[in-house]
Parts: structure tokens; sequence; C-alpha cells
């Protein structure tokens, strides 16, 4: 039975490698897990975000400019310029938000599809609220492949 879990164990392991050599696309990320042996252990693929991109491969979108209006300590809106040339339906900058230095996340604005052909382009998030005593957030955006990251903007909320 043992020597069975094996052999099958070892197939699918072949299987996967064999997968994985056929692939056309080296950046695609697997979104199975395989099944683990009898003793707990799966073997691990790298993630799509520790897969480093082309040399000439932008990685993540941008946020290239940042406009808030806000009353007196009330909520804000955040009209927010991003830029990823390399939108595609298959990968492109699906969200900003607004965080503070600590790491708290004020808002979010979810990108339910690409921008190709509107680059930059301008997404508003309304009903922001920033809590009295934080002068300053940033702006960050995320890669729908690679997560957050690029070119971000810190806004002034202070007023």
């Amino acid at each position: 039975m043992v020597a069975m879990r094996h052999r099958l164990l070892a197939v699918l392991v072949a299987l996967l490698v064999l997968a994985g050599a056929c692939s056309d696309d080296d950046d695609a990320a697997s979104d199975t897990t395989p099944a683990s042996d009898t003793t707990g252990s799966v073997p691990s693929e790298p993630s799509a975000a520790s897969i480093p991109p082309p040399a000439d491969e932008q990685r993540f979108p941008d946020v290239v400019a940042v406009d808030v209006t806000r009353s007196a300590g009330g909520p804000a809106r955040f009209d927010v310029t991003i830029s990823s040339p390399y939108d595609t339906p298959d990968r492109y900058a699906d969200a900003w938000r607004v965080v503070g230095a600590d790491g708290t996340e004020y808002g979010v604005r979810e990108l339910t599809h690409d921008h190709a052909n509107e680059q930059p382009f301008t997404r508003s998030l309304d009903g922001v609220v920033i809590p009295d005593g934080i002068a300053v957030v940033t702006v960050e955006a995320r890669d729908s492949t690679y997560g957050w990251g690029g070119a971000t903007v810190d806004v002034d909320v202070s007023t």
C-alpha cells in the first residue's frame, strides 16, 4: 500500500514537472495546489510575485497624481491618476489605496477591468475617513499579477 502511494506521488510530481516544462507562458501562476503525500509535504512552486519580470517589462503601476477634496474634518474624495502602460485584459492595475504611515488602510478603490486604451487614467473614491491627527497619507496602486508597488504619492491631508 505504501509503495503504491509513493508510485502515485512520483507520477503526480512527474506530471507537474512535465506540465510546467510544456507551458508557453513562463509568468503564469498556477491556481491549483498539488495534492500532498501521507507525510503532509506539498511540492511548492514560486508565486507570481516572486518571479522576476523580464528586464523590459514594467512590474507595477505608478500613481502619477492625486487630488484630494476634503472639508474640515469630514470624509475626503480622492481623484487618483495611474499609469500602467502594460494594461491588458490578462494583467492590469486592479486597485489603488490610501494608507497611513503605520500601514492603516483608509480606503481602497477596486478596478475591475484594464485601461489599455486610456493611459494614464483617473478614478475617484468618495467617503475616505482619515482620523484627526493624520497629516500625510500615501496612495499606492496594485498590479493584478505582482501586487502592491510602483511609484506612490504622499498627500498632505491635514486641512
